[in-house]
């Protein structure tokens, strides 16, 4: 893993980027992206990132992007805050600028493929990334490969029905939001200090967090489960009731021998788009 590898992390509001050489990345560059902006001038911004980036001991391009994408032909579609990006060749361009094989990917398949080589998935055969933020997006390694299913739909466990909506509704960051009207960053520090009433809304959310890692688990049978996004930052105060959960699994081996984890890995965006790479080999 000597290789050089530039990962570009493509999000609502910026894009960012660096050159990953083993564990090591480069100094990050980052650019604000014009979100309601033509194709045109979001690849231009992408550009901006990686013309900084580039030399002539690159050997490739990970991309990871908020939306659906066709992998083998590097096409992403209704991509998340750019309405423009409706269907847009991005392997194309970017090869076709920079001559290197350029590899793209959704952003939750690229946090489980980061968390598999860089970060507590290291050595382990078979886990799913999940990521917990505004909504609940996973991906699947099995056999050390990343499975990105036919459609790249694979590991979408957010969308499957869950008591009077979707799991995502409830085993989220939006929980607060969704369920209780209230806004989950004001939760967050009432539950910092003790609060009551917040710590039992924390814990409420754990069951639902619970109830998503034993679909996870049904479906895949993982050996490790590394949840990401910005509810980990709340593990302490969910972790009980979500054990709890899982703890109900049918399977009581599986639920006995399942790791579930808090992501610990820095700027998984850009490592994981890096990954692509190694994954691809």
């Amino acid at each position: 893993m000597s290789t050089k590898v530039i990962g570009i992390d493509l999000g609502a509001t910026n894009v960012r980027g660096a050159v990953v050489t083993g564990d090591t990345l480069s100094a990050i560059i980052s650019a604000r992206i014009h979100s309601d902006g033509s194709v045109d001038e979001v690849l231009n911004d992408i550009y901006q990132v990686v013309d900084q980036l580039i030399k002539d001991d690159i050997t490739a391009i990970g991309i990871g992007v908020p939306s659906v994408v066709d992998v083998e032909q590097g096409i992403v579609y209704d991509v998340l805050y750019i309405p423009s990006w409706v269907e847009v060749p991005l392997k194309k361009h970017m090869e076709d600028r920079y001559h290197i094989p350029v590899f793209v990917n959704n952003d939750a398949n690229c946090f489980a493929v980061g968390e598999h080589y860089f970060g507590k998935g290291k050595g382990v055969d078979s886990m799913i990334g999940m990521t917990l933020g505004t909504g609940l997006g996973a991906g699947v390694i099995v056999n050390n490969k990343l499975y990105a299913g036919y459609n790249c739909g694979a590991g979408e466990f957010g969308l499957f029905n869950y008591k009077d909506n979707i799991l995502e509704y409830y085993a989220s960051g939006s929980f607060f939001q969704n369920v209780y009207g209230l806004d989950g960053t004001k939760v967050f520090e009432e539950a910092k200090y003790g609060g009551k009433r917040a710590l039992e809304l924390y814990a409420e959310l754990g069951t639902h967090i619970g109830n998503a890692v034993k679909m996870a688990m049904y479906a895949y049978d993982p050996q490790l489960i590394i949840l990401g996004g910005s509810v980990r930052h709340a593990w302490e105060f969910f972790e009980k009731t979500m054990w709890e959960e899982i703890r109900t699994c049918v399977f009581t081996k599986s639920a006995e021998r399942i790791r579930v984890e808090s992501s610990g890995l820095q700027n998984s965006g850009i490592l994981g788009a890096a990954a692509l790479y190694y994954d691809a080999q």
